[in-house]
C-alpha cells in the first residue's frame, strides 16, 4: 500500500500515514462484511447458542472498522454521531449492573451492544459515500427477492407455515419458528426499491427506476402473503411518509399505482384475497374479539409493565423479562404459540418477550434504558427527515439515500411497537440504523457523493 509522508510540526517526529486505495472495490472491499451480514441470514440454518453466520459476519465487519480506524489512523466518529450511536450503550450498562444476577444477563449486554452500537457504528465508518450505501441498500433488495420468490412458491405449493389450518403462510427460509423473519428482510427491500424508484440516482442507467418500480410492487405480494399485520402498518406508515418527503404530485400519483396494483392483485387475480381480507380487518378487532395471539401479546404488555412498576429505574435486567413473565402475567397468558409447517413438525413456542420493543426495553432496563435507546433513535429518525428536506431543497445528489434512510428507520420504529429483537433478521436492524445514522449525521461531504 502506497504511504505519503506528512510535513512534521516543529521539534515533532515525521510521521508516515498510510494512504487508502482508490478506485474499483480495492477501495470498496471493507463493504463486503456488510454485504455478507444483509445476505446471510438467508441462509436456513443457525450455529451453536444462536450464533448465526450472518452474527459472524457482523463481527468481521467490526474488526475490519477497527483495523481501519487504527492502521489508517482515520479520525473515528465525530462527537455528535458518537453521541447518538452511544447512548444506548449507558442503559444497557446500568441494567446488566443492577441486574439480579449479572452473569445472566451478560449475554443480552454482548446482543444490544451488537445490535445497537457496533454494527450501525461500523456501518458509518464503512460507508465512504452515497454509491457504498447504495451497495449495501441493494443488497436488501436481492435479500428481499430471493426470500420473497420463496414465500410466494410456499403459498402456491401450500409448503408454507400452517396459518389458519393451511400450510399457506411465506415465511421463507426462515421457517415458522420465526414467522416475522421473511415479511422484515421483504419490507426492507420494498422500501429500499421504492425509494430508488421515487429518486433514482443521477447518471444511473435507464432501466434502474422502471425495475425499481417492478421490485418494489412485486414485493408487495410476498408482503401480503406473510400476513403479518404488524408488518403491514409499518410498511405503510413507512411509505407514506416517504411519498410525503417526495412532493405532492408524486405522492398521488404513486399512491395511486399502489391502489391499482392492490386491487388487480387481490381483486383481480385472487392472490389470498379471503385470508388477507380477514387478516386485514382483524386489525380493527384488536380491541373488540382479539384473537388469541392478540390476547397473549397484551397479557405480556402488562406483564411488561407490571415489572417497570416493580423496577421503575433500571428495570428487572438483561434476559430477565422470561425469568419474571409468569409472575406478573395475568392467568389468561397461554403456555405458548403453535408452530408447524415449512418443513418443521408442530411445535409448541414459548412466550418469551412482550413482542414489543419499547416494553421489552422498559422492563428490562427501566427508564434509563429507555430514554437512551429512544433518545439515540429519534435524533436519528429526526436528524435523517431534516437532512433529506434540506437535501431535496438544495438539489442534493443523493436523494435516493435520504429516501430509504428515512423509510427504512420510519419502519423499524413503527414495527417495534408489535415486535423486538430475535431471530436470524435481528442483525439487520443494526445494518438499517447504520445506514439511517449515516444518513443523519455523517459529514455533509460524504453524504453528498454521488
Amino acid at each position: 500500500m502506497a504511504a505519503t509522508l506528512t510535513a512534521p510540526a516543529p521539534g515533532a517526529p515525521a510521521r508516515t500515514v498510510p494512504r487508502p486505495p482508490s478506485g474499483g472495490w480495492r477501495s470498496r472491499w471493507p463493504l463486503l462484511p456488510l454485504i455478507a451480514t444483509v445476505l446471510l441470514p438467508a441462509l436456513p440454518y443457525a450455529l451453536g447458542g444462536g450464533v448465526g453466520p450472518a452474527d459472524i459476519a457482523s463481527g468481521i465487519a467490526v474488526l475490519v472498522c477497527a483495523g481501519r480506524l487504527l492502521y489508517l489512523r482515520q479520525r473515528p466518529l465525530g462527537g455528535a454521531a458518537a453521541l447518538v450511536l452511544g447512548l444506548p450503550a449507558v442503559g444497557f450498562a446500568v441494567a446488566t449492573v443492577t441486574a439480579a444476577d449479572p452473569g445472566a444477563a451478560l449475554p443480552g449486554l454482548v446482543r444490544y451492544l451488537q445490535v445497537f452500537v457496533l454494527v450501525p457504528a461500523s456501518v458509518c465508518l464503512l460507508l465512504k459515500d452515497a454509491h457504498g450505501f447504495r451497495i449495501v441498500a441493494g443488497a436488501l433488495v436481492v435479500l428481499a427477492l430471493v426470500q420473497g420468490v420463496v414465500g410466494v412458491d410456499q403459498y402456491v405449493t401450500g409448503t408454507g407455515a400452517s396459518y389458519m389450518g393451511e400450510e399457506v403462510r411465506a415465511v421463507g427460509t426462515f421457517g415458522p419458528s420465526d414467522i416475522m423473519g421473511m415479511a422484515t428482510v421483504v419490507a426492507y427491500g420494498l422500501l429500499a426499491a421504492a425509494a430508488f424508484a421515487l429518486r433514482t440516482p443521477r447518471n444511473a442507467p435507464a432501466w434502474l427506476r422502471p425495475c425499481a418500480a417492478v421490485v418494489a410492487v412485486g414485493l408487495i405480494v410476498p408482503l401480503a402473503l406473510s400476513f403479518s399485520r404488524g408488518v403491514w402498518i409499518a410498511t405503510a406508515a413507512a411509505l407514506l411518509v416517504a411519498l410525503c418527503l417526495t412532493g405532492r404530485r408524486q405522492a398521488l400519483t404513486s399512491l395511486a399505482v399502489l391502489g391499482a396494483t392492490g386491487v388487480i392483485l387481490v381483486g383481480g387475480f385472487g392472490i389470498g384475497s379471503e385470508m388477507i381480507s380477514e387478516r386485514a380487518a382483524s386489525v380493527t378487532q384488536v380491541t373488540r374479539a382479539p384473537d388469541r395471539s392478540v390476547s397473549d401479546r397484551y397479557a405480556m404488555w402488562s406483564a411488561a409493565g407490571s415489572m417497570w412498576r416493580e423496577r421503575p429505574a433500571a428495570g428487572v435486567g438483561l434476559k430477565g423479562f422470561p425469568a419474571h413473565r409468569d409472575a406478573h402475567a395475568s392467568v389468561g397468558l397461554s403456555s405458548g404459540s403453535d408452530t408447524a409447517g415449512a418443513g418443521q413438525q408442530f411445535r409448541r413456542q414459548a412466550l418469551l418477550s412482550p413482542h414489543n420493543m419499547y416494553l421489552l426495553i422498559l422492563s428490562e432496563q427501566g427508564l434509563i434504558g429507555l430514554t437512551a435507546v429512544v433518545g439515540s433513535w429519534a435524533a436519528i429518525l429526526t436528524g435523517a427527515v431534516r437532512r433529506l428536506v434540506r437535501a431535496r431543497s438544495r438539489g442534493h445528489a443523493a436523494l435516493d439515500c435520504g429516501l430509504v434512510a428515512v423509510a427504512l428507520m420510519t419502519w423499524q420504529s413503527v414495527n417495534f411497537l408489535y415486535s423486538d429483537i430475535g431471530g436470524p433478521t435481528t442483525v439487520l436492524g443494526g445494518v438499517v440504523l447504520g445506514l439511517a445514522a449515516w444518513w443523519a449525521l455523517a459529514e455533509a461531504e460524504k453524504a453528498g457523493t454521488a
